[in-house]
């Protein structure tokens, strides 16, 4: 209770220490969704409290800090220990089960390093797949890199729906219209991912013959 109340403390006292804290928790084991951050934050740019690029550029850091953390903690504890977690009582209260792991390995299994990318715009995979590539001691920058990339344009959209919404809608509806809007590019960015994927084996398959 008392860590509930610590994050309910940092988004109603939003500012570029708190959104970086909130998003590299966001990118962690612990269920927080980056919903329920970043837009508020966008909000507050655009009445004029914050720098809309600031809000976007350390939400991004946040998250890659967040994700760091997570691949290093995979990579020195081993995937037997990974699992024992996602297994005990502790791991279900942070909303992590054996087959949601099993799911993200199989998701990077399949698509290599631009899992990576795409995988910070899937829900459910996002905080997760970090995971994956500390347990295959993916190339480090290579993991930040791509990393970066799909956080950075997950929270421009994000800043960008928050940005909008504070000229149309009060602030008390603003998290029911982000969850609506969040929801429909999630299946946009999946859609996206696998058209990626198979543009990048397409190519793979050509190089090949």
């Amino acid at each position: 209770m008392e860590s509930i109340g610590f994050i309910q403390w940092c988004l109603d006292h939003l500012n570029y220490w708190t959104i970086t804290l909130l998003m590299a928790i966001e990118s962690s084991v612990i269920p927080l969704p980056s919903e329920l951050i970043v837009p508020p934050a966008a909000y507050k740019a655009a009445a004029g409290e914050l720098s809309i690029y600031l809000v976007v550029f350390f939400s991004t850091i946040g998250a890659v800090i967040g994700s760091v953390i997570n691949y290093f903690l995979a990579m020195f504890i081993g995937r037997p220990i990974v699992y024992r977690f996602a297994n005990s009582r502790f791991g279900h209260m942070l909303l992590i089960d054996e087959t949601g792991i099993k799911k993200t390995e199989a998701f990077f299994d399949k698509n290599g390093a631009i899992s990576i990318f795409t995988g910070r715009l899937i829900p459910a995979v996002r905080h997760l797949i970090s995971i994956p590539a500390g347990l295959s001691r993916m190339y480090l920058p290579k993991f930040i890199l791509y990393t970066t990339l799909g956080a950075g344009i997950w929270n421009i959209i994000l800043a960008s729906i928050g940005y909008y919404l504070e000229s149309v809608v009060p602030r008390d509806k603003l998290m029911s219209k982000v969850t609506e809007y969040s929801s429909h590019l999630s299946y946009v960015f999946i859609v996206c991912g696998i058209l990626v994927f198979g543009y990048v084996l397409y190519k793979s398959i050509s190089k090949r013959s």
